[in-house]
């Protein structure tokens, strides 16, 4: 690399170079190579800054600022900026959009600015395959997604490819138009994998057939009762409104990424649950639990080491929720400008 050129500019990677690069890397063993060096504390993850307002609308929107530095082979420090509004799909526009920073480990200047919005659909689909790895214990040959967004998109396009036993995707989503988009847009790549994506009538049709339940919806409120978990299913609490309460304490194991970033939140089912009393920490075992608190776990990274049990027997239920870690978007973001380099893509943009 030119250093004149770097110390003058910034690089930018737009969504196109972004997606070119991530084709070229593994992205779910990046992602389970970063969970473990937070599991094994080799990251600094700062609790997330929430900015919320109400636009010229009458809108309610939102952006969400996520520092993070990873140690290890990454020795790198950046933020994640995304920003969102639900309303945004009636006038054509992606619900969410962002952007991610990179720093020079020496100057700390800005080194990069890549297009975000790609990056967080992918480590969010790659945190699910990371859980499946580890925690599905079984052959998936059924998967309910609920919500036909961006997010259901991204899941598809990777566990389609990841899962070779899958044969059916059950899908529900309130919106008959994005069904049709999803369809449309994905129907020729399911039909090449013999994956069979069958339209549900109700969410609990969707979800009782399922093995592999993700829900990737803007619900606020709970719908999800643990009786239309089947025996060893695995949810990946994506969305992290979509379950009642009782699954959180039914479920034979409920797994966190980040338990300071989930009780630190006001406004999600975890971190309602904490300030109520009814759920506490997967390191308090010296505290005495009030009657009917349910601990949490572990932490993910913590499975990913060795140091906590996965999946111990088939029949389990295991409820997983990914709060969203911004040293994931780093971790991703380092590597794509590492391969950018390499095929040649990217601008430098003058300081």
């Amino acid at each position: 690399m030119n250093t004149n050129i770097s110390e003058n500019h910034i690089f930018y990677l737009c969504r196109k170079e972004v997606e070119q690069a991530c084709a070229e890397m593994d992205s779910v063993a990046i992602i389970r190579e970063v969970i473990g060096l937070h599991g094994s504390k080799q990251t600094v993850l700062p609790d997330e800054a929430y900015l919320g307002w109400t636009n010229n609308k009458g809108e309610q929107v939102r952006s969400l600022n996520m520092p993070a530095y990873i140690g290890g082979s990454f020795n790198m420090a950046g933020t994640k900026i995304i920003n969102g509004n639900i309303d945004n799909s009636k006038r054509g526009l992606p619900r969410a959009s962002g952007v991610t920073l990179l720093y020079d480990d020496t100057s700390v200047r800005i080194l990069c600015v890549m297009e975000g919005a790609y990056l967080s659909s992918l480590r969010t689909a790659c945190i699910t395959a990371l859980s499946v790895d580890l925690l599905a214990g079984q052959q998936l040959q059924c998967i309910a997604i609920i919500g036909a967004g961006a997010l259901a998109l991204a899941h598809i396009d990777l566990l389609v490819k990841r899962l070779p036993h899958l044969q059916q995707i059950q899908l529900f989503d309130i919106d008959k138009e994005r069904i049709q988009h999803l369809q449309e847009q994905r129907a020729g790549f399911l039909r090449e994998n013999g994956v069979v994506l069958r339209i549900s009538a109700s969410v609990k049709e969707a979800i009782s057939s399922a093995q592999l339940v993700i829900p990737v919806t803007t619900t606020t409120v709970g719908y999800i009762p643990f009786s239309w978990l089947q025996p060893g299913a695995l949810l990946v609490n994506v969305s992290l409104d979509d379950p009642l309460p009782e699954v959180v304490f039914k479920a034979n194991k409920v797994i966190v990424d980040d338990w300071n970033l989930v009780k630190s939140d006001t406004k999600r089912l975890l971190g309602r649950m904490y300030r109520q009393g009814q759920i506490r920490g997967p390191h308090d075992a010296a505290v005495q639990p009030r009657s009917g608190q349910r601990q949490i776990d572990a932490e993910l990274g913590e499975i990913v080491c060795g140091t906590k049990p996965g999946r111990v027997t088939q029949g389990e239920i295991i409820l997983v929720n990914p709060f969203g870690l911004a040293i994931e978007d780093v971790a991703l973001s380092a590597h794509v400008y590492r391969m950018a380099h390499q095929l040649n893509i990217g601008t430098w943009l003058p300081r």
